[in-house]
């Protein structure tokens, strides 16, 4: 469990511009407000867990959060990385059902709780809003698709090129002419996100590096060929 702090007031937060929130009027802005409950949370402490039933949603206020399944092997998969300004948990709220994954901190982070009540009330009193959230389940549907089909069709050195592009476009820093991914993550957890063995991670990343497409330093990954990386992901952005 994470520890309560005091509430920051909606119209203040500078993550409120990044997500879902940023466009809400005063009033609606207010009532979410005046109901949530800012709790900062340890890296590798759970936000929810699978088969759980939601009691409201989760807007990130800071720091780095992985949505993720145990497949019946045991492994996990990593189905994203959530960052401030997004919001968690209301695909199953809105589905009255329980959550399909599980959700752990892997960056310290300070997350706001909104409850159900408050949320729901502001969704079907806002059509803006409403329109919003149903334009980003729309849009998770498709990339759901879209990570289905690579998984069948493209390989597994596509893969993690195509994540650390990614990781890169999320969390990079620029420096030097590179682009430092500014987050830690154990092998084991860009396997988790690749869908493959962490070993293979291990052997695909000395040969990236040795190929110049990107440096290691220690567990941090730097991107020198972003170009490179995207040819070799078959992705052109």
């Amino acid at each position: 469990m994470g520890n309560k702090i005091a509430n920051m007031p909606c119209e203040l937060c500078s993550s409120r511009k990044h997500s879902m929130l940023s466009e809400l009027s005063e009033i609606h802005i207010c009532n979410i407000s005046e109901n949530k409950n800012l709790i900062s949370h340890k890296k590798g402490q759970i936000l929810h867990y699978e088969g759980t039933k939601p009691l409201g949603i989760f807007c990130i206020n800071s720091g780095v959060v992985k949505v993720y399944k145990i497949a019946s092997n045991g492994k996990e998969q990593i189905i994203h990385l959530a960052k401030e300004g997004d919001f968690l948990g209301y695909s199953a709220l809105l589905g009255e059902e329980n959550y399909t994954n599980s959700a752990m901190i892997v960056e310290d982070a300070k997350i706001c709780f909104i409850p159900k009540e408050s949320f729901l009330s502001t969704l079907f009193s806002n059509s803006p809003f409403f329109k919003r959230i149903t334009k980003e389940l729309s849009h998770e549907i498709g990339v759901m698709e879209s990570k289905l089909t690579d998984a069948n069709q493209k390989s597994i050195r596509e893969r993690l090129a195509y994540v650390l592009l990614q990781l890169g476009t999320s969390f990079g820093v620029e420096g030097a002419g590179n682009e430092r991914i500014d987050l830690i993550l154990s092998r084991e957890e860009i396997a988790g996100m690749v869908g493959t063995a962490t070993e293979s991670v291990i052997r695909l990343l000395s040969e990236f590096k040795k190929d110049d497409l990107i440096d290691l330093q220690g567990k941090k990954i730097i991107i020198k060929d972003r170009r490179g990386l995207s040819r070799l992901s078959d992705f052109y952005a």
